[in-house]
């Protein structure tokens, strides 16, 4: 991949700015996001192929408005404003910008209204998605108007002198027919991106990388068994073979049996070189007592840090250690917008202490989960490896609400392993993004036989997502919920109450804690 021939984001609070990189990703093109403080010297020294301005909740005439210099606008770099990004560069550039007499919020119909390379090959009416408050009353100088709709005459700008495009509404919106072909416009006739961003140049480009960076040090990679450490560890074997060690810490807090099972699959499939550690005692000693849901991933990834720096020591010229990282881990865990605030804290994501002593690899920590998919698919991994389901860090402590005791993993693993079997039985495993079970800290009253119980509620969750930012609860039929519930409530002593959770993400989380 060209380093330079990347699109760099300039976030302004969109609900749409994820999808804006996602977009421009499935054309090959790489992508990322800043915050609206990014520096005109940091944008100068990345020197991207392109800069897309985001939407924003916003006034750009509000007095805490985000903002971006105006020199970015002469850079000589191709710039198109989305939405609030097109109010931003008019007020910058000499235009207008006004309170709409009307909010326009939903699908209107647009026309082009003059040739432009940013409408090649488009229809001439079609529907577009808005949002939006203000609008653009008059042009700035040496801009012309390229699009119209009926409540926003000035709909679309392009100024080809200064490669600097507007559009009111959003092109990365599915509702907006058009938008994939505007985007495509932009990236391939406008910044001439190459489109050569593909699972095989990452994976040259990062082999080049470690390698380089590596040297002749040892590395160890935390291995989960999930999806992201196993795709990380063989890329990372690819480029320094023996120089890796894996660790797979038994934490106790995994599904049935399911250290034991990776950890043959890891040596036997995958040729990885895996020391297994049994510290399932010791995690639920630290946990003893605890129940609320940050103190326990906190307790969780330090106890994953001191193991990792006693396996290190016992390693003669170990210098790093890689993670599965991945882009929203990192979105979720440190503001991208400035003003954002956290919503959970990863365990492996900006939680080292300042006295480790390894440094840090982490060769997707800039990629979506399925751009990790096509990565492992691209190095030949198994399938049964590649289409797992995400599994959080700290494992079924945080699906477990409130403490954590051996007696309740042993009743939600056992749970578990019944709904996912179904799920598997009924061949829906794979279009279901992620599915598990809950343990609540709520019983209920239930009859079994002619005996009354005073047992646990059990909530299942199966969701449908993309990448994990947003998601869908899954609609399984009645039939197959009574099913799973019934097992579950005659096989599992100890759970009498099985719910099913139709939330989605926003505005709750994928997991409960």
């Amino acid at each position: 991949m060209n380093k330079n021939d990347e699109i760099l984001i300039i976030d302004f609070g969109s609900q749409y700015t994820q999808l804006i990189a996602r977009r421009i990703r499935e054309e090959n093109v790489f992508s990322e996001i800043f915050p609206h403080t990014i520096s005109v010297e940091e944008i100068k020294k990345r020197n991207p192929a392109g800069i897309i301005l985001s939407g924003g909740p916003t006034s750009v005439y509000d007095e805490d408005a985000p903002d971006v210099s105006k020199e970015i606008f002469s850079l000589n770099i191709p710039i198109l404003g989305v939405c609030y990004g097109l109010q931003l560069l008019a007020k910058h550039l000499g235009g207008n910008v006004e309170k709409a007499e009307a909010r326009e919020y939903g699908k209107a119909e647009f026309t082009v209204s003059n040739d432009s390379l940013l409408f090649s090959d488009c229809k001439k009416n079609s529907t577009v998605w808005m949002s939006h408050g203000d609008l653009v009353t008059e042009v700035p100088s040496g801009f012309e108007i390229i699009g119209t709709s009926a409540h926003s005459p000035i709909c679309a700008v392009e100024n080809i002198e200064r490669k600097v495009y507007g559009l009111q509404f959003h092109p990365e919106v599915a509702h907006t027919l058009e938008g994939k072909k505007i985007l495509h416009n932009f990236l391939f006739e406008i910044c001439k991106c190459k489109g050569d961003w593909t699972p095989a140049h990452f994976i040259d480009e990062k082999i080049s990388e470690i390698k380089e960076l590596v040297g002749n040090n040892h590395v160890l990679c935390a291995l989960s068994g999930g999806v992201d450490s196993t795709v990380a560890a063989v890329l990372v074997q690819k480029a320094i073979g023996e120089q890796l060690t894996c660790v797979h810490i038994d934490t106790g807090l995994m599904r049935k049996n399911e250290s034991d099972q990776v950890v043959k699959l890891f040596r036997e499939h995958l040729n990885l070189k895996v020391i297994s550690v049994d510290a399932s005692k010791l995690f639920l000693e630290r946990l003893s007592g605890v129940t609320e849901p940050e103190r326990k991933r906190k307790i969780i990834g330090k106890t994953f840090i001191d193991l990792f720096e006693q396996e290190a020591a016992k390693i003669p010229d170990v210098k790093f250690l890689v993670q599965g990282t991945l882009y929203p881990d990192v979105i979720e865990s440190i503001s991208v917008k400035g003003k954002s605030v956290t919503i959970k804290t990863h365990h492996n994501v900006g939680g080292l202490p300042e006295k480790m002593h390894l440094k840090l690899i982490e060769p997707f920590r800039e990629l979506f989960k399925d751009e990790v998919r096509n990565v492992g698919k691209a190095l030949s991994i198994p399938e049964e490896f590649i289409e797992r389901h995400p599994f959080p860090g700290p494992g079924l402590a945080v699906r477990i609400l409130g403490e954590v005791t051996e007696e309740k993993l042993s009743l939600l693993c056992d749970a578990d392993e019944i709904f996912i079997d179904e799920i598997k039985n009924a061949n829906l495993y794979k279009e279901i993004w992620q599915a598990f079970a809950v343990l609540l800290p709520v019983q209920s009253v239930g009859v079994m036989g002619d005996n009354r119980t005073y047992e646990n509620v059990l909530a299942l969750r199966a969701v449908t997502s993309s990448d994990g930012m947003t998601a869908d609860w899954y609609p399984f039929k009645p039939e197959f919920l009574a099913l799973v519930s019934s097992k579950i409530i005659n096989k599992v002593k100890g759970i009498n109450r099985v719910v099913y959770d139709i939330s989605s993400k926003p505005p709750s989380t994928i997991e409960w804690e």
